[in-house]
């Protein structure tokens, strides 16, 4: 079985690492450079960074970062935010990105998620899914978690991956920030109906809340990010805890 991975999520607004709860109330958590750096000494096994505005507000000190992200750390990261075209994923691959993350972008064209698993190959392609429950069902999101769409995540997820998406990033909106554990349910289910890794994300409080998408859940990684920016979690003692409980993690 192939080793689960945690990986700290660095929400960047305006060069600086943010966190929210529920997407909203958003406070600084520190320099994206450094963390990222603490995060590779201390154990992460990859390393996700999303430009929360960039869909807004467009600007090019992403890949600049990017850059400055590179020559410091010697783990894989995913870059997200406001990436609709081949030109966007071919500077941010240049400047030292692994893998980029779609969203809002694939939502309006889908065919975008061909064009690049073509270009660049699945692998670096994640596609990034924000839902929310209600009215019975998980509903997908886009602009972060602002705009309603009338897709369902496990039929988008399901769509997106034929379409050649490598990886699916999912975040539960109900869940993000509350430290009340992951969204189990819509988790397993998509993990189950897709071949590719399934990122969970939004929820953790706790490490029982890791293991539980792991094995409850059916996920191949887990993505947090104020338990990991404000100390609430050491990575290295989390990773300890989920090998004690048999769960495949490298050490």
């Amino acid at each position: 079985m192939l080793a689960k991975r945690i990986i700290p999520c660095l929400d960047i607004k305006d060069g600086r690492t943010v966190k929210g709860i529920n997407f909203e109330n958003i406070r600084d958590a520190g320099d994206p450079v450094e963390l990222a750096i603490r995060y590779a000494q201390e154990g992460a096994d990859e390393l996700v960074f999303l430009d929360i505005t960039a869909t807004n507000e467009k600007r090019r000190t992403l890949a600049e970062l990017v850059t400055k992200i590179a020559k410091q750390i010697n783990i894989p990261f995913t870059v997200g935010g406001g990436i609709n075209s081949i030109e966007d994923v071919t500077t941010l691959l240049n400047a030292g990105a692994d893998k980029i993350s779609i969203n809002s972008a694939a939502i309006k064209d889908p065919e975008l998620i061909k064009k690049l698993a073509d270009q660049f190959g699945s692998q670096c392609i994640v596609l990034a899914i924000d839902t929310k429950f209600e009215n019975n069902d998980w509903w997908v999101y886009l602009n972060g978690g602002r705009v309603k769409t009338e897709l369902l995540a496990l039929n988008w997820s399901k769509q997106a991956v034929k379409l050649g998406a490598g990886e699916i990033l999912l975040t539960s909106m109900n869940n993000d920030g509350t430290k009340s554990g992951f969204a189990i349910d819509i988790t397993k289910q998509i993990s189950e109906a897709v071949n590719v890794p399934v990122i969970a994300s939004g929820g953790a409080g706790k490490m029982e809340h890791f293991k539980e998408v792991f094995t409850a859940g059916k996920a191949d990684a887990a993505l947090a990010a104020s338990v990991f920016h404000f100390d609430e979690i050491k990575i290295l003692e989390l990773k300890k805890y989920l090998s004690s409980k048999s769960i495949p993690i490298r050490l």
